[in-house]
């Protein structure tokens, strides 16, 4: 048995003004370094053998922040942009407020949560899943297969790909995970690759 750790990313610069960020690369803020900290405190019963992110820079201080408040420095880290965040395209550093009072609420959430939204010149979440997915199961599953504990720092939308494939959820209920920022979902693997239990850490309202 294995722990599969999934923690989206602290509070970033982009977040406290309500910007998509995408694959722009705004930092942490000091509510996403106490964010970070805070799904630390939840994560000091798992010692992790490796931990996983993109090369966005709220991903990396994130984990580092982490591993670094469980006093488990010393973790190979490994950077892979499979895990980055959605491309936003056209809409990156837009206003989310701003773009739903443009679009109206049915569309805006179909924008930001649905499975299959054309973005333009950018990503839907089953474009993320499509890159994202190919890549846990070459690179991440075989270590949790051998009883390595890992450690993930995502976004929201490339975590809740991982969500969809992990708990199986169907194309027309994705929309309805949410994962806030320091939020952390602990899953057990077994042997053969299948989760075995799930638990939610350090939960709190999303409203960023």
């Amino acid at each position: 048995m294995a722990y599969l750790v999934l923690v989206r990313h602290g509070t970033s610069e982009y977040n406290e003004k309500g910007l998509w960020a995408g694959w722009d690369d705004p930092v942490l803020t000091q509510k996403g370094k106490e964010d970070a900290l805070s799904a630390a405190d939840s994560l000091k019963d798992i010692t992790f053998n490796l931990g996983f992110c993109s090369s966005l820079t709220r991903h990396k201080e994130t984990l580092h922040i982490i591993l670094s408040e469980l006093k488990q420095k010393d973790v190979q880290i490994i950077i892979s942009d499979a895990l980055k965040e959605r491309d936003y395209g056209d809409f990156t550093a837009k206003n989310k407020w701003e773009v739903k009072k443009k679009l109206g609420e049915t569309e805006f959430l179909k924008l930001r949560r649905s499975w299959d939204y054309p973005v333009p010149n950018g990503e839907s979440l089953k474009q993320v899943y499509e890159r994202e997915v190919p890549y846990y199961e070459s690179e991440i599953l075989p270590q949790l297969k051998e009883g390595n504990n890992v450690l993930i720092a995502g976004s929201g939308n490339s975590l809740r790909a991982l969500v969809k494939f992990l708990e199986n959820i169907p194309d027309d209920q994705i929309a309805k995970i949410e994962i806030a920022p320091g939020e952390a979902y602990v899953y057990e693997i077994n042997q053969v690759g299948e989760v075995i239990s799930k638990e939610i850490r350090n939960h709190h309202e999303l409203t960023v």
